[in-house]
């Protein structure tokens, strides 16, 4: 008879996500093993390997990234101001420079590897389609904007594009340089 888990794969996945903020794509079993309180053992039979660890965690980030764009819509004042909220979720967590950079430090494995790629391609196209809701629910404050599809491609790509700069030129936070330039491309989608 099978011994019942005690600790929750997601409590081995939200460990493994904070020891990549800390430590970047080399980080190792043992370390997230450490930090979820369980042995490396424990890590490798749920998971199988690093790589099998890391298509767990992209499995699971793409149900998270849209319950954050979801969440961080909801608050904002207006139709627009829930496009730029839900556009920046997905990054405006990253404290400093070198978190960013060492969650952004995976991405080289996620292109390395076809499932992971394939995830992530999962994960970009989650996304869109919230921006493309939203977007459609702001269309008539944004009536210079391409059509919702483009527009959500565009402002994904910002978003990506401007975290990857950010955490090599970092000037203020990555939240505030998000907001600032999403509300430039936003601005001119008004006028």
């Amino acid at each position: 008879m099978a011994r019942p888990k005690t600790i929750s794969d997601e409590r081995i996945l939200d460990a493994c996500g904070a020891v990549i903020t800390a430590n970047g794509p080399g980080f190792t079993l043992a370390e997230v093993a450490e930090r979820a309180g369980v042995s490396v053992g424990t890590v490798a039979q749920r998971f199988g390997s690093k790589l099998g660890l890391l298509r767990a965690l992209s499995r699971q980030a793409i149900g998270q990234a849209v319950d954050e764009m979801r969440a961080a819509a909801e608050h904002a004042t207006d139709p627009v101001a829930a496009v730029r909220e839900a556009a920046v979720a997905a990054y405006s967590g990253l404290g400093d420079a070198e978190e960013a950079a060492n969650n952004l430090g995976v991405l080289a494995i996620d292109l390395a590897d076809p499932e992971l790629r394939a995830l992530l391609g999962d994960h970009y196209a989650a996304r869109e389609n919230e921006l493309r809701a939203l977007l459609r629910a702001a269309a008539g404050e944004l009536p210079h904007a391409p059509s919702p599809a483009v527009a959500a491609r565009v402002l994904h790509g910002l978003v990506g594009g401007i975290s990857m700069d950010w955490s090599v030129r970092p000037h203020g936070t990555l939240a505030d340089r998000l907001r600032q330039d999403v509300d430039a491309v936003l601005d001119g989608w008004r006028r």
